[in-house]
This record gives structure tokens, C-alpha cells and sequence, in this order.
């Protein structure tokens, strides 16, 4: 019987699935308000749905009660922040909450698969991230000054990241110096140092008048990357750079700047192979030989790889089902290759829709950007969209076999702290560009209509008769 109920949910999963996607592009297309509410709610039972047959299953395969309780907190926090954040923010985007929510479910359910106390301290730390980043968008609509802080944005972000640098505080793995250790915290600064890296890069264009000035803020952006560099982690060094490069285009409109940006870029790539990959850079290498060829060295190098290709390929269109895949033999499967796991037991289908769920919340950070008014916060959405997109890209295409692995997480779905909190700030800030846009909008349309009646009424004046008769009829009228 357990069986059979087991069988019937994974199907149930993956139809719930594929609607939940169809609605966030739906939502995205629709214009009238009302329908869009509905679709709303609509989009809000597929999440529950989904997280409940998962959880079901999860409880019958696994009989451990630990799932129920769990299952009962997350879905508590869920609703709380769904209802209580646009309580407080009505002018909120409620498909990002939707979409928020849902990724964060899907992470803490196939995390709850593979790791039950990582679940437990991912679920923990995400609610404290939830409860902290809800109160950024009060401050950013508080804070007029915030985009005249270039400078402090600057100075803290690469004193934040040479903390990896200090004996005691700083520490390797996976071949990059990334990590800190507060207490019995690992801590990755660059997780936050991204945020901190998006603001000044959009008080600088801001700024920048000149190619002069421009020059100058490039310059100062690559002291960042160089950092990242000196820290052997490429994976973010390529986050920061491309993001950068996109912010320039949009700042700019200029697509030498493009054209430019990738190919220095593919420039600097190809040198640091030639000159660094067996000093500096030795245990990328070995990530692009397991990219390369994985079954060559399958015992070595290439059994990650390997292993996640194996999964992918082991699950097929509807996944083996939760908890009867081998998901926990991917090395790093919490994390790294989690997509692996989650194609594994829940189906290629899946898989595949949950990457364009995660393009629709690309195009949602992107119309952000583009309603926005002020070109600081402009810059800011879409730069946050260029981060968020941009990970995603180097942790599925290195699962996928499609890049080298770059180790960097699947943002909201990966186990990893300094992820999670950091990427709910992300989605905070881009709440609160997002109030602050639609107030801005609000009071540009008060002001035109102002303007329209003004207009009107100096032509009325102008093309009435001054005459006693009709002075008094326009008067009435």
C-alpha cells in the first residue's frame, strides 16, 4: 500500500510541478489585476500540494517523525511570511514571495532526503534570514541616502573579503581560501560581499559621466575579482565579472562595452590558464579534466562528475522517486550537486521545470529593473538579477556536465548558510526596489495628472470669449 501511495504522489508531484510553472509565467503576461490574484492563490495550493505529497512520501519511506514535525514548522513559516509580508508591504511583488517560498520548500524537502539534521539548520537559519531581511525593504524606503554610500559600500565589501586572510579566521576548502570561522559558524564573506559589490557598482555608474570615471570605477571593481582570485575562487570571481559587465551595458547602452567585457573576460580566462594552472590554479584543473573526459578517471577526479551524470541519467522523465535513488552517493550532493539529487528522485520533468521557475524569477527581477525610475535602484535590480541568474547557470551547467564545476551553490536550494541568508537579502532588497518603484510610479501619475488639468484648464481660458455671457458659463461649467 505504501507503495502504491508512493507511486501515485510522485505523479502528483510532477503535475503540480508543471502547472506552478506554467502560472509564474502566466502571472507574468497577465495585465488584468483581478486574474492575477487568482493565479496567485492559484500558484500559492500547487506550492502546498507539492510540499505536502513530498512530505508524505517522505514519512512513508523513511517512518520517522521528525519529517511530520518538520514538515508542520516549514509550512507555518511559509503561510506566516506569505500572509504577514504583504500585510505589511501591499505594494509588494507577491509572485517573488510565491517564488521565495517555493524554492525555499523544495530545498528544505530533498535536503530533509539527504541530510536530515542539515535540513533542520538550513529550515532554522532560512526562518531567522526570513524574520531579519523582512524589515530591509522599511529601511531602504526609510533610508534616502542610500544610494550617496559608493564609498562605504566600496571600502566594506573588499575589507570584508581579505577577512579569509587572517590567521585563525580564514580557512581552505575544495582548494579556495573562502571560508571563515565565527564560534562554530562557517561563514563564506563573499556570500554578502556581492550585495555590498552590486551597490557600489550602481553608485559608481550613477556617478559616471565620463570614460574617464568609468575607467576609474573599473579599476576599483577589479580589486574585487582580484581578491576573489588571490582566493583560488574563480566560481565567484566569474559572478562578480559578468555581473559587472551587464550593469555597464544597461548603465551605458553601449555594446562595445559588451562585446568588450566578454572578451577581456575570455582573455583573462585563457591567460590565467596558460600562465597559473599548475601553481595558482591547480585545483581547477583538475575540475576541467573531470569536465573534459569524467569516465577517464573515474576513481579520482571524475567520480563527481561521473556520479552526477549517472543520477541525471538514472532517474529518467519521472525520477525513481524519493528516497529509491541513490541521490546520497553524489559527493557533495547537499549542496554542490544538488540538482543531480533532485533529478534523480523527483524526475528529469522536474528538473527541468524548476530551471525555468528559476528563469521567471530572472525576468521578475529584470521588470524591476526596468520600471524603475531611479537609476540607482535600477541598476541595483538588475545587477541583483544578473547574480542570481548567473549562479544558478554555473552550478546547473556543472552538474549538467555543460561547464567545469565551479562549486558555487543553487541559490535557496543548496545546503549552505551564508547562501540562503544572503540570497533572502537579495530577494528583500529587490522587494523593496520594488515598493519604492511602485510608489514612485504612484506619484508620477498624480503629477502628470496635475500637469493634464493644469493644461486643460489654460485652454479653456484661452479659448473662451472674454465676454461677460460667456466668463459666466465657463464659470458654471
Amino acid at each position: 500500500m505504501i507503495n502504491i501511495i508512493c507511486e501515485v504522489s510522485k505523479y502528483i508531484i510532477l503535475l503540480f510541478m508543471v502547472l506552478y510553472t506554467v502560472k509564474c509565467f502566466s502571472i507574468l503576461a497577465t495585465k488584468d489585476e483581478k486574474k492575477k490574484k487568482h493565479n496567485l492563490n492559484v500558484q500559492i495550493f500547487y506550492v502546498f500540494m507539492i510540499h505536502f505529497f513530498c512530505y508524505l512520501t517522505l514519512y512513508l519511506r523513511m517512518q520517522d517523525k521528525k519529517v511530520l514535525i518538520l514538515y508542520g514548522l516549514q509550512i507555518f513559516v511559509a503561510i506566516f511570511y506569505i500572509v504577514v509580508f504583504h500585510s505589511v508591504y501591499k505594494d509588494s511583488s507577491r509572485l517573488l514571495t510565491n517564488n521565495t517560498a517555493f524554492i525555499l520548500l523544495i530545498g528544505y524537502t530533498i535536503l530533509t532526503r539527504l541530510d536530515m539534521d542539515k535540513a533542520i539548520r538550513q529550515f532554522t537559519f532560512a526562518t531567522i534570514g526570513l524574520f531579519v531581511s523582512s524589515f530591509i525593504p522599511a529601511i531602504m524606503i526609510k533610508w534616502k541616502d542610500m544610494k550617496n554610500k559608493g564609498t562605504l559600500y566600496g571600502i566594506s565589501g573588499i575589507i570584508l573579503l581579505t577577512t579569509v586572510f587572517i590567521p585563525g579566521l580564514g580557512y581552505s576548502s575544495y582548494g579556495s581560501r573562502n571560508w571563515i570561522r565565527i564560534g562554530g559558524l562557517s561563514l563564506q564573506p563573499m556570500e554578502f560581499v556581492k550585495i555590498l559589490f552590486v551597490f557600489f557598482v550602481a553608485c559608481m555608474l550613477v556617478k559616471a559621466s565620463t570614460f574617464k570615471e568609468l575607467f576609474v570605477n573599473a579599476i576599483i571593481s577589479a580589486g574585487f575579482m582580484l581578491v576573489l582570485v588571490l582566493e583560488k575562487d574563480l566560481g565567484a570571481a566569474v559572478i562578480f565579472y559578468i555581473t559587472y559587465v551587464f550593469m555597464v551595458y544597461l548603465a551605458t547602452s553601449r555594446i562595445i562595452f559588451l562585446i568588450g567585457g566578454v572578451s577581456l573576460g575570455a582573455g583573462a580566462v585563457f591567460a590565467g590558464y596558460v600562465l597559473f594552472k599548475d601553481s595558482l590554479f591547480a585545483h581547477v584543473m583538475v575540475r576541467v579534466e573531470a569536465w573534459l573526459d569524467p569516465f577517464a578517471n573515474i576513481d579520482g577526479g571524475g567520480y563527481q562528475v561521473a556520479q552526477s551524470l549517472f543520477a541525471l541519467g538514472t532517474g529518467g522523465y519521472t525520477g525513481s522517486g524519493l528516497y529509491m535513488g541513490s541521490a546520497d552517493t553524489i559527493p557533495v550532493s547537499e549542496s554542490d550537486f544538488i540538482f543531480s539529487a533532485i533529478c534523480e528522485e523527483l524526475g528529469v520533468v522536474f528538473g527541468m521545470a524548476l530551471i525555468l521557475v528559476i528563469l521567471s524569477i530572472f525576468i521578475s527581477f529584470t521588470n524591476v529593473a526596468m520600471k524603475c525610475r531611479i537609476p540607482f535602484y535600477k541598476y541595483s535590480a538588475f545587477g541583483f538579477a544578473s547574480i542570481y541568474i548567473v549562479q544558478s547557470l554555473l552550478n546547473l551547467g556543472g552538474v549538467t556536465k555543460f561547464i567545469p564545476s565551479t562549486g558555487v551553490t543553487l541559490p535557496l536550494i543548496s545546503y549552505g548558510l551564508s547562501s540562503v541568508l544572503s540570497t533572502l537579502i537579495i530577494f528583500a532588497v529587490v522587494q523593496g526596489i520594488y515598493v519604492i518603484s511602485h510608489k514612485e510610479a504612484e506619484k508620477y501619475e498624480k503629477e502628470r495628472q496635475k500637469i493634464r488639468k493644469q493644461q486643460e484648464k489654460s485652454t479653456i481660458e484661452y479659448i473662451v470669449p472674454r465676454t461677460g455671457v460667456n466668463r459666466q458659463r465657463a464659470r458654471e461649467s
